[in-house]
């Protein structure tokens, strides 16, 4: 049994992986923006340790988020909480710089997901604080590639679960929603070799083509500094 949390679980891939999670026995907690979504994602999802809540597009919040995940000591965190069609600013703030606050500031799991999207592939290395979503998809990619050269001994992969048919993709999204979401849980919790790697990028439970700007060294030390830049938390 492992004890995992799951950011942006209120709803879409984010509650089906934490459903899945908990189906097969395992320790979760939620997260939603406020607490009134907390409260709703643990009537949904029965079985569920507890939810906590907080606007990641606010980075103060998210370093108290951090501190209170730090009263837990998780085996896995699967940062899937992202948005879409809204502005530049949000964009960097929710899926960008969340994910790496929260990386720097919580104690490490032994594995951390991080959502990225196969529109990561037309996202720019080059850094501009204005980023488009195909850019934060890169970033998060970024992140975990720079995270299995920084932290041996962990895994940190990123994956694209499809176009599904969620809120953000559309009810017309031909992907297979299961698969999108049940590629989080196995890399959270399989003893799988397959998936007991760091550094990598996933689809459908298989390595795949990915952006090869992720692998650039500049590219990784401009993304950290920026990050530390814009954060004032240093990884």
């Amino acid at each position: 049994m492992a004890k995992i949390w799951v950011t942006g679980s209120a709803d879409g891939l984010g509650l089906l992986a934490a459903k899945q999670l908990v189906k097969e026995g395992h320790e979760v907690i939620l997260h939603a923006r406020n607490e009134e979504r907390a409260k709703q994602a643990v009537q949904q999802v029965p079985g569920a340790m507890g939810a906590l809540s907080a606007d990641l597009s606010d980075p103060e919040e998210v370093k108290s988020l951090a501190e209170k995940a730090n009263k837990f000591t998780f085996d896995a965190v699967i940062h899937n909480a992202g948005v879409y069609q809204v502005s530049a600013r949000d964009l960097l703030a929710v899926n960008t710089l969340a994910p790496y606050i929260l990386t720097a500031l919580m104690q490490r799991p032994q594995r951390l997901i991080y959502l990225s999207s196969g529109m990561h592939l037309s996202g720019h290395g080059k850094w501009t604080d204005r980023p488009s979503y195909s850019d934060t998809k890169l970033h998060v990619l970024l992140l975990a590639k720079i995270l299995a050269k920084q932290w041996p001994g962990i895994y940190a992969n990123a994956v694209d679960p499809g176009w599904v048919p969620t809120k953000m993709g559309g009810r017309g999204a031909p992907d297979d929603l299961q698969k999108g979401y049940e590629t989080q849980a196995w890399l959270a919790t399989s003893d799988d070799p397959a998936a007991l790697l760091s550094g990598k990028y996933f689809h459908h439970q298989k390595q795949a083509r990915y952006n090869p700007a992720a692998d650039d060294a500049t590219t990784q030390q401009s993304f950290l500094e920026n990050c530390a830049r814009l954060t004032g938390v240093t990884l």
